[in-house]
């Protein structure tokens, strides 16, 4: 299981998570690709596909515990 989840099941774990929020990967270039493709964030928002895809993307990058 991952250090995320054990701390949410209010397991001890050897390290504290860290939460970082999404907002900081707007400078990864897989990021500015995909947002080149939209006129606005509310478009690229409502693509469930690709929102995914950039949700993940820190996840992927940085072999973190969860998005």
């Amino acid at each position: 299981m991952s250090i995320f989840k054990d701390t949410l099941n209010q397991k001890q774990t050897k390290h504290t998570p860290v939460w970082l929020m999404r907002q900081a990967g707007r400078h990864l270039p897989e990021y500015r690709k995909i947002r080149s493709n939209y006129p606005n964030l509310m478009d690229m928002f409502l693509n469930s596909k690709d929102i995914t895809k950039i949700t993940l993307q820190p996840v992927e990058r940085y072999s973190l515990d969860a998005a």
